[in-house]
């Protein structure tokens, strides 16, 4: 699909030659002649990217540049700036322009200076796009009396450092209840970085934490930041905190004590700000009687408990779940959201969900792709083993 520019120029050699320039590019070229037409154009308008005079009658660049910033900030502005007007062309680059040309224009400058604009252009939409995924991913979805008090929780916890506690069954969501807190706190601007510490073998975990030094171990071939140094000015979310060795739990000790970790066959102190959020799926305080969990680890962990309740003990939640699925899916699919019968919500409200909303979510994906026209509770029964 051709992209559309809009050049703005009050000489008209210049925009009929930049417009001869961009058409046979491939471009789609708009016109304006001075500042107050530009401004026009660009409010009833979609543009690409903006090629913008300094020096116009009516309103200048400068004003230009003001207004789309104002009105279509995630469009590129790229000055066109005589000789004598590079300094203002400069303080336009600090007010938000994406670049400046001098006249006569490049040919080979013009247009790498404009991909460059369209580049950052895409990528500014991706980012957006995704960050947009990543907020819908970790809606809450819930009105019981469980849910309530932990998003009351959450608001209240967010703003401050406290380490949090999350437990619950496998499927709850203690992920996103992380994800949230990290989203509503002052830290959310910096990274969120998870670790899996069932996934990780005990002997690799410290390295995993903490980094290691270049030759520290046989395949150590080069130095590695930990996941604390990564998440530095942002959250830690430690999942399975329960699976952690003996060993590392006590330099997970040390490092919640003072801030500073050493890594595997390192020397120096780094001090790290991050704050640390853990979620587990095992009763820690059995875990201590057992002597698998260290009790002075548990309670750095548990200055804030969040415990998420199952599925089964939130049922009045499922009908808004299945519709937040449906929906999701849908959009993920790219179609139509399929209606559900009341019958078939009543069934899957009657249904024990061992494995809790991750369950249900996959369930209400088999009904979007296995059921007709709309779901009913005999397509329920008919693809999903009732227990």
């Amino acid at each position: 699909m051709a992209q559309n520019i809009l050049v703005i120029d009050d000489e008209r050699a210049i925009r009929k030659a930049l417009s001869e320039i961009l058409t046979f590019e491939g471009f789609v070229v708009d016109e304006a002649a001075d500042g107050e037409e530009g401004i026009k154009k660009i409010k009833d308008n979609n543009y690409d990217c903006i090629l913008c005079d300094i020096k116009m009658p009516k309103k200048d660049g400068i004003e230009v540049l003001q207004f789309a910033r104002s009105e279509k900030p995630d469009t590129p502005f790229i000055v066109i700036s005589g000789h004598g007007n590079i300094e203002t062309a400069v303080d336009a680059v600090r007010k938000g322009a994406f670049d400046y040309i001098s006249k006569p224009p490049d040919l080979n400058r013009l247009l790498i200076t404009l991909r460059n604009a369209m580049d950052k252009k895409s990528l500014v939409a991706e980012t957006k796009q995704l960050r947009k995924k990543i907020s819908k991913g970790s809606e809450m979805i819930g009105e019981s009396e469980g849910m309530a008090r932990i998003k009351e929780t959450i608001e209240k916890v967010a703003p401050t450092d406290a380490r949090v506690l999350i437990t619950g069954e496998n499927g709850v969501g203690k992920e996103l209840v992380a994800r949230r807190i990290h989203e509503l706190s002052a830290r959310a601007a910096g990274p969120m970085i998870e670790v899996n510490c069932a996934a990780i073998p005990s002997e690799l975990i410290e390295s995993e934490l903490f980094g290691h030094e270049k030759g520290s171990f046989t395949s150590a071939i080069k130095q590695r930041l930990g996941k604390f140094e990564q998440a530095s000015g942002g959250t830690l979310f430690l999942d399975e905190i329960g699976d952690m060795s003996h060993d590392a739990q006590a330099k997970m000790l040390r490092a919640l004590q003072e801030g500073k970790i050493t890594r595997v066959g390192g020397e120096k102190e780094i001090k790290v700000d991050v704050r640390v959020i853990a979620a587990t799926n095992k009763n820690l305080l059995e875990e201590v009687e057992a002597k698998k969990f260290r009790l002075d680890l548990y309670h750095r962990l548990s200055v804030i408990l969040i415990q998420v309740p199952s599925l089964n003990n939130r049922r009045d939640d499922i009908p808004l779940l299945i519709q937040h699925f449906l929906k999701e899916l849908s959009e993920d699919y790219k179609q139509p959201e399929k209606e559900i019968e009341q019958d078939a919500i009543n069934a899957l409200q009657e249904y024990n969900w061992t494995g809790n909303i991750r369950e249900l979510r996959n369930v209400v994906e088999r009904l979007i792709i296995l059921s007709g026209k709309s779901i009913t509770r005999k397509d329920v029964e008919t693809y999903i083993v009732m227990r």
